[in-house]
């Protein structure tokens, strides 16, 4: 296999070595020491994995990952797994599944997690929204179900580690495995991939951490495959057309209660039909007429109130986080990091400390309004995820 097609399979390193230079966006043109791998927190990776499940969705991205591990390792070596988590199964999807894993003479297995899924990923998002926050159901289905349940399942077929297509990259190091930004800035996911405990990393392969999203149709015509799914996957894979108000009022219709819309001094400006229905940062939708632009500000959820005002109070200047991820015990990280707390935002420098599992967050300037609920992810100077949390509050501006 040439060089250009080759996946960034697991490979031992020395430890100590890293991986990010030549990054795009705030990674690029670092410089300096690398950060040590040192800890044992995860088994290392070996050089040849017993066997490797893919977890296949039917779409470009994870079909370009399935081709290149069967080019690498062998179609003995590499199963496909493809796991049904919504009760409304696509049975021509699994039709066209099998039929594609036959051209690359690749055993697909069907794994039936929808209870499962339903219970980890689709309840906690409906109960994220009626406490007042803003839930991330991808960062939450990495860590439960990809990483989670499929891995369980692949092991159950004999396979020591899974693929996805996702764009991230990771590094196996002897002593623990490290988590990068993908090469492609404008499809990395590491972001996403923060909550995902090292341990499981240590199992994970990421074959288009070095490849760009937009060379993805041509890499799978070259190779004389169609994916089953050719289109983008919707953004919240089990609600219908993306419409998430209409998916959480359908099954929590008391969410619908009308409650007061305000200006942080208290004056009433309107009424809402629901504190779901919104998000701080958030400016379309509030329905309310005012002599200047109204942005989200805030929920007031036991008086089910919706706080409003202008742009320069969309800001903060630090939050907190907690459930932390640590993929880097904290006496390793830089005293410069950099922080997202949504995914299209660019990390951004910020100072952050850890304990009782907590991360405190003070960003160098004042960013747009962090979300509860959402994920805050800190990374070095080189791209490398320190650790991933979920943010609780933000201290405004």
């Amino acid at each position: 296999m040439d060089a250009l097609t080759r996946p960034n399979i697991p490979r031992a390193l020395p430890s100590g070595t890293r991986q990010g230079a030549g990054l795009p966006g705030p990674f690029s043109g670092v410089q300096g020491n690398s950060v040590p791998l040192a800890g044992g927190l995860g088994d290392s990776v070996p050089h040849q994995p017993r066997r490797v499940a893919v977890a296949v969705s039917g779409g470009r991205d994870s079909l370009l990952a399935l081709a290149l591990l069967v080019e690498t390792y062998g179609p003995d070596n590499v199963i496909a797994i493809h796991g049904l988590f919504i009760r409304e199964a696509d049975q021509r999807l699994c039709a066209d599944l099998e039929r594609v894993c036959a051209l690359l003479s690749v055993r697909l297995v069907v794994a039936d997690v929808r209870d499962r899924f339903e219970e980890a990923v689709i309840r906690p998002f409906v109960a994220e929204y009626a406490a007042g926050r803003t839930p991330n159901p991808c960062a939450l289905c990495n860590r439960e179900v990809k990483f989670g349940l499929l891995l369980d399942e692949a092991r159950g077929h004999g396979a020591s580690h899974i693929a996805t297509g996702h764009y991230a990259r990771l590094e196996h190091g002897p002593e623990r495995t490290a988590l990068f930004c993908g090469a492609d800035p404008a499809k990395d996911q590491s972001y996403f991939l923060s909550l995902v405990p090292e341990r499981a990393l240590a199992c994970a392969i990421f074959p288009l951490g070095e490849r760009y999203k937009r060379d993805t149709m041509a890499a799978l015509q070259e190779r004389g495959l169609t994916p089953p799914a050719p289109g983008e996957s919707q953004e919240v894979c089990f609600v219908p057309d993306d419409d998430y108000v209409a998916f959480i009022e359908a099954r929590q219709p008391e969410l619908c209660d009308a409650g007061p819309i305000e200006l942080p001094s208290g004056e009433r400006l309107g009424t809402h039909g629901g504190l779901h229905r919104y998000t701080p940062g958030q400016r379309r939708g509030i329905g309310v007429a005012y002599a200047e632009p109204l942005y989200v500000l805030g929920k007031d959820q036991p008086r089910n109130a919706l706080i409003v005002g202008s742009k320069e109070l969309t800001t903060a200047a630090s939050c907190t986080a907690r459930q932390v991820n640590l993929l880097v015990p904290p006496t390793e990280w830089p005293e410069k990091t950099l922080v997202k707390t949504r995914y299209r935002q660019q990390a951004a420098p910020a100072r952050v400390s850890y304990g009782q599992d907590r991360l405190d967050i003070r960003f160098d300037t004042p960013r747009s309004l962090p979300a509860a609920g959402q994920v805050a992810a800190v990374y070095d100077a080189s791209g490398r995820v320190l650790a991933g949390g979920i943010i609780t509050t933000e201290t405004p501006a």
